[in-house]
């Protein structure tokens, strides 16, 4: 291929094995990303402290990664993918770094953020790269391996932050990106030869962009604070709240005077791309919000350790594996797609109604299984909504479709990691104030010293860990396993109606013939 202002020819298949393989190293950092703290999440608190800055570890990542996503597809539609696609890489690169030399929650948080924003470049960047070289007939089977990376890294990162908690420690869970992110940007430096845009279009929506961040950001600041640090009708709380609604509006009106906006508002004039925005944002919300915190939970409720918590996410993974790459070949051989959605978004809603019903005492098969059928399910959705989108659209604006859909979706994954982790710490600091004096009474005068150090501001109950829980007393040590139980399962049945809701809101969606051409 040659570097043109032009559509990529469809005749350069023998590098489209080479462009592939670099894209799915950087999808694969980008994804571990999202997930390799899961595991590791609570010795990282016991280590830095602050239970209450927890879900932020995740959050962090997630808000940036949102953020990043709109601007690269949009700056990568005008003036092409490859430069921006190295930025991206070398961003995470440099969030990993910092987040690996941290020594404080806070310094943690902002390392991760910066890590979101290299990750959700890369992301989406990639995704866009692959609709400028294959033709959306044949993109199923690409978009299905995408899917399976992704499946790949909801499991090898709680397995990695797992054994590298237990081993070398969770450090070495952001020093591992260093290696990767080089290769990877060596390679794409050496293969990636694309399309340059058009100088006359080289316009940025700075202003678009500055509403987009602060409104997201304010969004994501509203649903981790809300009901945690501060109350609801707290002058904070009603603040974001009118800084989000006033941002969204004050976004809104920029896009459509605007000359070239960030989020071009004439997308959603296609049926399809509303439609699928709308189940994806819905799905990630389900998506991020269990797999961020069931590993922990494996490992507070059923003692896991961290690597066994992120090997109990294998099922999940064949699920999500085993459907995603499977249905995108049948995708690419029948031409026919609507079908996997609808009934991947009722299996999920089957599973999270089966997650919510999680007890102490539910066997570590029976968890397997509902993991598999989740899997299965999110398999049979993900990538198939992005090639619907990129089927809808030229490939003059592919990146800027794709890149909104995904924001839309990573709206609902911040949304996700932030509402299901301040609702479990909310739930789970009652449940502790109303289950341990009744167990703490139980022990005596040795009780009442426990319940003074776990009473006290920043003690024992907001350091503990899977190694300290396992070390009290029986009945202190149930209450604080029901306590956790009690605390995330209800989360999850809260869920379910909304995964209704995506199903039936993709029952409208045009079944469009899929593009044999990239043209």
């Amino acid at each position: 291929m040659t570097t043109t202002t032009q559509t990529t020819p469809t005749g350069t298949a023998p590098r489209v094995g080479l462009i592939f393989g670099a894209l799915i190293t950087s999808m694969l950092m980008s994804s571990l990303g999202q997930m390799i703290f899961s595991t590791a999440l609570p010795t990282i608190v016991g280590e830095l402290g602050g239970v209450d800055h927890m879900s932020w570890v995740i959050s962090a990542f997630l808000v940036t990664m949102t953020i990043a996503m709109p601007i690269f597809g949009k700056v990568g539609d005008m003036v092409g993918r490859k430069w921006l696609y190295l930025f991206g890489i070398a961003v995470f690169i440099v969030g990993s770094i910092l987040g690996a030399t941290a020594q404080s929650m806070e310094m943690l948080i902002v390392a991760r953020a910066i890590q979101g924003f290299g990750g959700g470049g890369m992301m989406v960047t990639s995704q866009a790269i692959i609709a400028e070289v294959v033709p959306a007939r044949q993109r199923g089977k690409y978009m299905g391996v995408m899917g399976a990376v992704f499946g790949v890294s909801s499991v090898l990162g709680p397995v990695l932050g797992g054994w590298f908690t237990d081993g070398p420690g969770w450090r070495w869970g952001l020093w591992i990106n260093v290696p990767l992110g080089i290769i990877a940007f060596i390679v794409s430096l050496l293969v990636l030869h694309l399309r340059t845009g058009s100088a006359s279009a080289r316009r940025f929506d700075w202003l678009g962009t500055m509403l987009m961040a602060v409104t997201t950001f304010s969004l994501i600041l509203l649903t981790t604070w809300g009901g945690t640090q501060y109350e609801w009708n707290s002058p904070t709380i009603l603040g974001l709240a009118a800084l989000t609604v006033v941002g969204a509006i004050a976004f809104v009106i920029t896009e459509l005077k605007v000359a070239d906006p960030l989020i071009p508002l004439t997308l959603f004039r296609n049926r399809n791309m509303v439609l699928t925005t709308a189940a994806g944002t819905v799905l990630g919300l389900a998506m991020v919000g269990a797999l961020g915190y069931l590993p922990t939970y494996l490992q507070m409720v059923h003692t896991l350790t961290p690597t066994n918590a992120g090997l109990m996410m294998i099922p999940m993974m064949i699920g999500m594996i085993g459907t995603s790459t499977v249905v995108g070949f049948i995708i690419a051989k029948s031409g026919h797609y609507k079908t996997y959605p609808l009934v991947g978004m009722a299996v999920v809603a089957v599973a999270l109604f089966l997650l919510s019903r999680l007890t102490v005492e539910t066997t570590l098969v029976q968890l397997g299984l509902v993991f598999f059928l989740f899997g299965f399910g999110l398999g049979l959705v993900m990538q198939v909504l992005v090639l619907i989108v990129q089927n809808s659209f030229p490939i003059q604006v592919v990146g800027t479709a794709t890149a909104t859909n995904n924001f839309f979706r990573q709206i609902g994954s911040s949304l996700g990691a932030s509402l299901v982790g301040s609702l479990f710490i909310h739930n789970l600091q009652n449940n502790l104030a109303q289950n341990l004096p009744g167990a703490f009474a139980q022990l005596g005068p040795e009780g009442a010293e426990m319940a003074a150090q776990f009473s006290a501001e920043g003690g024992a109950a907001n350091s503990l860990t899977p190694a300290s829980v396992s070390q009290l007393p029986d009945a202190v040590r149930d209450a604080v396993l029901v306590s956790y139980n009690d605390g995330l399962t209800p989360v999850f049945l809260l869920m379910v109606p909304l995964a209704v809701i995506a199903l039936l809101i993709l029952f409208p969606v045009r079944e469009d013939v899929l593009k044999e051409t990239v043209e």
